[in-house]
């Protein structure tokens, strides 16, 4: 089975999907899948390793037009399109139709309520000129959860729609959190207005830390950063350090009792699953699709408002450090059973044998 996996970039100030995408190009190979990822230059691309049947092509936008244009019919047997909006991935939605190869995509989370609401108009005429177009020519769409697969459905796609989660590669995790008490709480993602920050951060202004502290770490716009910091100036006990990438990041989410993901909106948030995977339990919202953490008792799962965080917050605070601990290994092990990269490449696997059977 030959499959073409288009991605806009995997240069790690984009988040998630830089890292999600290529890890599970990387399995599908491993289970006799030829995947071959097409993606743009970067400046700091994520370490990709060399494997068999995987093969990493960096192309221009222009250099991709070329070879959507020529690309033989023959040589594979569909694209898979991780991301929307962009012209980049776009471009291979017109070739693939004008070339009748079947297609998936994963809109991963570009079409969330909160993600359409941002530059509405934008997102209105993108949507009319060719974004739609582009989603009902799909044979399939791949959700990561059945929440998002909701809201694809809210925006009037009929799709067959299937929900598998993105995954993590264990084998990463080299140890797990063994030792509570450092009374830290961190956020660990990009920096950006979605992700909740000046609520978490009024939040905090509001409620009797005692003696817990909060790191913040991550990338983003560096007027928006300086602005943050401005807001938090008073609060003594909270630091911005500098984003965390490979060892340093396992690291940094050990070095914490609970991580806390205060986001408005996301499809999967794969810093949760990286947080259970060390054995952290986690605080985010109902905007992002892990009800997983109440159901296996590995964290708190709330309403984004300023009020739930500080409730939410007191609680943490108060919980004792041998429930903190029994709840970090609540959640290691759901992910070991759920989200590991070699579960969700199974499952995609299967997906794409049903697909080809099908077109």
């Amino acid at each position: 089975m030959r499959v073409l996996h288009i991605t806009s970039s995997i240069d790690k100030s984009t988040g998630g999907p830089a890292r999600s995408v290529p890890t599970t190009c990387i399995e599908l190979a491993k289970l006799g899948v030829e995947v071959e990822l097409i993606t743009q230059p970067s400046p700091d691309p994520v370490y990709v390793p060399n494997i068999k049947n995987f093969t990493l092509t960096y192309m221009s936008l222009k250099a991709l037009y070329n070879f959507g244009k020529s690309l033989d019919t023959n040589a594979i047997d569909f694209i898979h399109i991780q991301h929307i909006w962009t012209p980049y991935v776009n471009i291979m939605a017109y070739w693939a139709k004008r070339k009748k190869i079947p297609y998936v995509i994963t809109p991963r989370g570009m079409l969330e309520p909160w993600i359409m609401a941002r530059n509405s108009w934008k997102k209105n005429l993108a949507m009319f000129l060719y974004q739609r177009k582009a989603i009902q020519n799909a044979a399939l769409i791949h959700a990561t959860s059945a929440l998002e697969k909701q809201n694809i459905q809210k925006l009037g796609f009929t799709n067959t729609i299937e929900v598998i989660p993105n995954g993590i590669d264990l084998d990463e995790v080299t140890s797990q959190k063994t030792v509570f008490g450092t009374k830290k709480m961190v956020f660990l993602s990009r920096i950006h207005p979605k992700k909740g920050i000046e609520l978490l951060l009024k939040a905090w202004a509001n409620t009797d830390t005692k003696d817990w502290c909060l790191e913040i770490a991550g990338n983003g716009e560096e007027s928006y950063i300086n602005t943050l910091k401005q807001s938090a100036e008073g609060l003594k006990n909270v630091r911005f350090v500098e984003p965390q990438y490979g060892e340093s990041k396992w690291d940094f989410l050990r070095s914490a009792d609970v991580m806390v993901l205060p986001t408005h909106s996301e499809n999967f948030g794969i810093v949760v699953a990286e947080a259970l995977a060390v054995g952290v339990p986690v605080i985010t919202t109902k905007g992002t699709p892990w009800q997983d953490l109440e159901t296996h008792h590995c964290g708190w799962w709330i309403n984004l408002t300023i009020e739930q965080l500080q409730k939410t917050l007191t609680m943490v605070m108060n919980t004792p450090i041998s429930t903190l601990n029994d709840m970090g290994k609540n959640g290691h092990l759901l992910l070991k059973k759920k989200y590991d990269t070699s579960c969700v490449a199974d499952q995609i696997h299967n997906l794409y044998k049903q697909f080809k059977t099908t077109i």
